[in-house]
């Protein structure tokens, strides 16, 4: 295992002045870097990663290095300690894995041009220019590019443009701030700009592959957000712009680089005309999330990795926050119950699960960090939890001394529970301290025993475990008379009829599904809780499947004795509703085989729950529409379409063959399913190059991922062996796309065979290409989602069990390995009696 230093702690830099000329034709980067600051020893390092060094100066005289690749640093040996300026001259290399400096490729009118742009988190900048690459060493910098310019072309940095002399570009000195915020990026763009109240101008950038209309929603939205967050953090952006930048190669989501925010272009550009519903609501919570970030991240960085959370699961929460404030017909929190509950939940209820804080031992496991699913949807939920406890005067308040007492600096989760502690009054740090150590959550048993109602905590584990006799302070938000707080194993709270009586209601714990864990009723408060199941408000309903759905999944319920209650929900037109009902139904399909009795059985079960829906919503979005209308829609057709009902085949294909000559411009919010059917049931070689040649050409995101997702259900052997050739064919299929397709194709029945046999052959491609990204261990959760067999455990097992050394890795080896062993236990111990429960509940 590689010794974890940090190089902070004996040279800590003040300023830097970064000088790069960069040639995109030769892809090549020659550098110069003068870094100030004070040299607690002698002997120093400072990062580098793929440099050439060539010379290092102290003050003005050259001295000793020696570079240290397997360190990624360059040692130098310094005359003495004390206040020094180094200057160190290298050379490097664009890059092509979409970390460093690296260019992005797009078409316009068939013309191949690029885009250079930056990606420094987490470690990446030592891949630009010496550093000092740690969260801590928070310093000023100037920043000078030059590069082989053409006409027309736009350069844009964190801070404003100053100067262009001899054709380098200069730019104003930064404030404070963690070399992986810094940022720049250069081509052929266009802009949209405006100014908030405070007059921040805000800016959003794009190639000339989009319309222009295209950046306005994002300008809205970015200049909203602004405002809002200088409103509730009571502290004003400290920059004189906020600029976002589509790339059309990117990694990652988006990124916070400090006054110039990168995205992928999915995230950011939108078609005014045509885009569904859910991917504005998407483009609007990426977007608040970044720019909280440039509080929450930027203005205060954690000290160290092992706090990733205090910039990620603020953000995460506040993205919720400030859109709800910005579009409230939105109803905004329904997505936070749908997508950041639903997977913390499932991922978090696995043995082995890192906690949202982690420590950090060997560099390497820094980017097995970003588990999103843990560090920012389960620790968004426990914020949530804090909001809740504590009101919004209270978090305001303490937000607005937490930046006062750390801004330019760096801060520990300690220092964020001190100060809203001190502003709430309650002992934050004391109540979150379970929830931010341990990893896991409780499920509460609540039971009537002796007529006594009787609470009772324990972690609640899906697949094989180890229990630690773990304990948390559970925020019961119970409408009984009950404690805020469960801090014991077990709680009496009494007479349960005389508990029943005053309540004049059945019981309900984490009302509103705002903390994070679950509830196992036993069969007389289930009983009561269904009796009027309909007149529930959706969260309440949702919960209930949610619940049922992962109870079963750990084998504390059976999923057998779950189906017959599906039909009590099918009616409801929520769209929290609908997601937990299908995403119940869908862990069903795992019980049965690809054209088996039981697949059938289990299609007409989803044809039975969708066919009113169907009918109410209709194919087609309308004007009258509610929200939930257009995204619980998506959830009917699917499952409509899963049951193979000929008059839903019918009516996409005729939708389909009213648009064949512009797809496009199908009505975004169903447009998949369309394509989708067409795919599966009316797919012909015509249709298939059809789409993937549209796919290949259009610059519509949005568009491009609907394609895919068709694209990959296609049962024509020659077809799938086509994309499998082309997820190494960056002009078809672009790395950072590259793992929406695999897990499209792995988990297609046609395709599953091929994908995993090119995975396994194309390993060594496939990291060199993504490996070192924080989205490449996810490449191992994506095929644990799917596989589900003894064989395909044992073929799992055997081709990673030798790679458990990376660090990077060795976690989501563990835990994929457990995943898919309990997958394969369930299905072996409730096969039978599941589809002996479907075939009864269909008659």
């Amino acid at each position: 295992m590689a010794k974890l230093t940090h190089l902070f702690e004996t040279f800590q830099p003040s300023h830097y002045n970064v000088y790069l000329d960069i040639d995109r034709a030769h892809k090549t980067i020659n550098g110069h870097t003068e870094i100030t600051g004070h040299a607690a020893a002698s002997q120093i390092a400072v990062h580098q990663k793929f440099l050439s060094i060539e010379a290092v100066e102290a003050d003005g005289k050259s001295v000793g290095f020696t570079v240290d690749d397997e360190g990624e640093c360059v040692r130098i040996d310094l005359p003495k300690a004390g206040d020094t300026t180094l200057a160190i001259t290298y050379a490097a290399k664009l890059t092509d894995t979409m970390m460093g400096i690296y260019p992005s490729y797009y078409n316009v009118d068939g013309q191949r041009k690029e885009l250079i742009g930056t990606q420094f988190e987490t470690t990446a900048a030592r891949q630009a220019f010496p550093s000092i690459d740690e969260p801590e060493a928070k310093a000023t910098f100037d920043v000078a590019v030059k590069f082989d310019e053409q006409r027309g072309e736009t350069i844009i940095a964190n801070m404003p443009e100053v100067k262009v002399e001899n054709g380098v570009h200069y730019f104003d000195t930064t404030v404070k701030m963690s070399t992986y915020l810094v940022a720049f990026a250069f081509g052929d763009l266009q802009k949209k700009l405006t100014h908030t109240k405070s007059g921040v101008e805000i800016g959003v950038f794009a190639t000339k592959a989009h319309a222009a209309n295209e950046l306005d929603f994002a300008l809205d939205i970015a200049k909203r957000s602004i405002e809002f967050y200088e409103d509730f953090y009571q502290t004003p952006y400290p920059l004189p712009h906020s600029y976002q930048l589509a790339l059309p190669d990117f990694s990652a989501g988006a990124m916070e680089n400090w006054g110039l925010v990168t995205y992928r272009e999915a995230y950011l550009t939108v078609d005014p005309a045509n885009t569904s519903l859910e991917m504005k609501q998407r483009v609007a919570t990426v977007v608040a999330h970044e720019l909280a970030h440039q509080w929450f991240g930027d203005l205060v960085t954690m000290k160290w990795w092992d706090d990733l959370w205090l910039n990620e699961s603020f953000a995460n929460m506040m993205e919720y926050v400030a859109v709800d404030a910005l579009e409230p017909d939105w109803h905004i929190w329904e997505v936070f119950q749908t997508d950041e509950a639903t997977a913390a939940l499932q991922r978090d209820a696995t043995d082995g699960v890192q906690s949202v804080h982690v420590d950090v031992n060997d560099p390497a496991e820094i980017i097995s960090l970003f588990d999103g699913a843990i560090v920012y949807a389960k620790g968004s939920r426990m914020l949530v939890m804090v909001r809740a406890l504590i009101g919004d005067d209270a978090l305001r308040k303490g937000l607005k001394a937490y930046f006062a007492a750390h801004q330019y600096g760096n801060a520990t989760g300690a220092d964020l529970w001190a100060a809203l502690g001190e502003a709430s009054g309650i002992d934050v740090g004391a109540v979150m301290a379970g929830w931010l150590q341990q990893p896991g959550y409780p499920v509460v048993d609540a039971s009537v025993v002796d007529g006594h109602l009787q609470l009772s905590q324990k972690q609640f584990f899906i697949g094989a475990n180890t229990p630690q006799g773990r304990l948390w302070q559970i925020p019961l938000k119970a409408n009984f008379d009950a404690p805020k707080l469960l801090t014991t194993t077990t709680l009496d709270l009494g007479n349960y009829a005389d508990l029943r009586a005053k309540a004049g209601h059945a019981l309900r714990l984490n009302d509103g599904n705002e903390s994070h864990f679950i509830v196992e009723y036993d069969d007389t408060l289930m009983a009561d809780l269904l009796k009027d199941v309909a007149s529930l408000d959706p969260i309440t309903q949702m919960q209930i499947l949610q619940d049922l759905r992962l109870l079963s999944e750990g084998q504390q319920l059976t999923y057998a004795a779950v189906v017959p209650l599906l039909k009590q929900f099918a009616n409801s037109r929520s769209n929290l509703v609908n997601m937990s009902l299908y995403s119940l139904a869908g862990n069903l399909k795992k019980f049965t085989t690809p054209d088996s009795d039981a697949e059938q059985a289990l299609q007409t079960l989803y044809g039975q729950l969708s066919a009113a829906n169907l009918k109410a919503l209709g194919w087609l979005p309308r004007a009258t529409d509610s929200n939930d209308d257009t995204l619980a829609r998506p959830y009917v057709l699917s499952a409509a379409l899963y049951s193979q009902d000929p008059q839903a085949q019918l009516a996409a294909h005729e939708q389909y063959e009213a648009h064949a000559k512009d797809l496009i411009n199908l009505p975004a919010d169903v447009r998949v399913f369309i394509l989708t059917n067409e795919m599966q049931n009316f797919g012909t070689a015509t249709v298939f190059d059809q789409l993937l040649n549209d796919y290949r050409t259009t610059a519509d995101a949005s568009y491009r991922r609907d394609l895919a997702q068709a694209l990959t259900k296609t049962k024509d052997a020659h077809q799938i062996a086509t994309i499998v050739t082309a997820f190494q064919d960056a002009d078809t299929i672009k790395p950072q796309d590259l793992r929406a397709w695999f897990a499209g194709v792995l988990a297609n029945p046609a395709g599953q065979q091929a994908t995993w046999n090119w995975f396994r052959a194309s390993w060594g491609w496939l990291n060199d290409t993504v490996g070192g990204d924080m989205e490449f261990p996810t490449y191992i959760t994506v095929i644990s989602r799917v596989f589900h067999t003894q064989q395909r455990l044992d073929e799992f097992t055997e081709f990673f069990t030798p790679k458990r050394g990376d660090a990077s890795l060795t976690r989501e080896i563990d835990m994929d390995t457990a995943v898919i062993a309990g997958r394969v236990a369930l299905i072996n111990a409730e096969a039978d009696s599941v589809n002996a429960a479907i075939a009864k509940a269909i008659k």
